[in-house]
């Protein structure tokens, strides 16, 4: 199984080596080949989104609402979207908030979150901004810069 797992992890690897997307998604800290294929993959053309805020609701990282009459209330994210998407922006969100060591803005404001509002919705709102950031690149073809 371990023989196999390391021939997959290789061959995403080399997928995502060989998409220049997939590299200039990949500059960003926390993203790896496996959030950078599966973001490129379920959103194939970032044309398609008028905004990047877009791109969270498309994964489904945005509050649920509920309406009615004068009643107005924001519950959990929607979850409404493509799941694997969601789950590796979460990842991604998770490495960028615990492992990553150069600091940047996102880990920044994401700590302060942590500190407010606690870890779970502070990964959520990273994970969201950060699928506006990876759409923002893949865009405007640029590559992440740390300042």
């Amino acid at each position: 199984i371990e023989a196999q797992l390391r021939a997959s992890t290789r061959t995403l690897e080399l997928r995502a080596a060989s998409d220049p997307v997939c590299m200039r998604l990949m500059t960003v800290p926390g993203v790896g080949p496996i959030t950078a294929l599966t973001y490129t993959m379920s959103i194939e053309d970032p044309r398609r989104f008028a905004r990047g805020e877009d791109v969270g609701a498309y994964a489904g990282l945005v509050p649920r609402r509920s309406q009615s009459g004068e009643r107005d209330t924001q519950g959990h994210i929607s979850k409404a979207g493509d799941p694997m998407l969601r789950r590796a922006l979460y990842e991604a969100a998770n490495i960028i908030l615990s492992r990553v060591r150069q600091p940047f803005a996102l880990q920044h404001w994401g700590r302060k979150m942590a500190e407010a509002k606690g870890p779970k919705r502070a990964r959520v709102a990273v994970a969201r901004k950060l699928a506006i950031l990876l759409h923002s690149l893949w865009l405007n073809e640029t590559e992440f810069r740390w300042v």
